[in-house]
C-alpha cells in the first residue's frame, strides 16, 4: 500500500502521537520513513541569502532528528532524517515530491475556528500544496502498540 512515508516532526511533545502511529504503520506496509523537521527561524529562513552558519536551533533540531530516526532503525524500521529550512508547509510539500514520498504522515494541534485562524495550520497548508494523500493524526490520539 505505502513505501514511502514522510513524517513532519516539530520537536514537540505532538510528534509522540505520529511517531507511534507510523511506526505500526510503516511496519504492516513494509514501508520506509523519511522524517523531516522544517527550520523556520530567521537563520533558517535566511541561510542561503545572507550565507549565514546553522544557527544552535538548527543544531539541535538536527539532533534530534537524528535520534528519533536512529530509535525507529533500532526498532527494525528503514528510515531517513532531512532537516529543511523556510515555510514549512512548501518545503514538507516539496519534500515529498522529491523524495517520492506516497504518504504524509503528521500530527495536529486540533486547534478550531479563531485558534486555527490566529495559529493557522501547516497541516490544512500542507493538504492544498501537495497531491501525495495526507493522513493527520489528530495530538491526543496516541495508539499503544498491539
Amino acid at each position: 500500500m505505502y513505501h514511502r512515508i514522510l513524517v513532519p516532526l516539530e520537536n514537540t511533545r505532538t510528534d509522540r502521537v505520529i511517531l507511534a502511529h507510523v511506526r505500526q504503520l510503516a511496519r504492516h506496509c513494509g514501508a520506509s520513513l523519511i522524517l523531516i523537521h522544517v527550520a523556520d527561524g530567521f537563520a533558517a529562513r535566511n541561510m542561503a541569502q545572507l550565507d549565514l552558519r546553522e544557527s544552535e536551533e538548527m543544531r539541535r533540531d538536527r539532533a534530534y532528528l537524528d535520534a528519533a530516526c536512529e530509535e525507529l532503525v533500532a526498532d527494525g524500521l528503514v528510515c531517513e532524517a532531512v532537516l529543511a529550512c523556510g515555510n514549512p508547509a512548501d518545503e514538507i510539500a516539496g519534500a515529498a515530491a522529491r523524495e517520492g514520498a506516497d504518504l504524509i504522515a503528521m500530527a495536529t494541534h486540533g486547534h478550531r475556528g479563531l485558534n486555527d485562524l490566529i495559529r493557522g495550520s501547516v497541516a490544512s497548508e500542507v493538504r492544498h500544496r501537495t497531491h501525495v494523500p495526507v493522513l493527520m493524526v489528530r495530538e491526543g490520539q496516541e495508539r499503544s502498540a498491539p
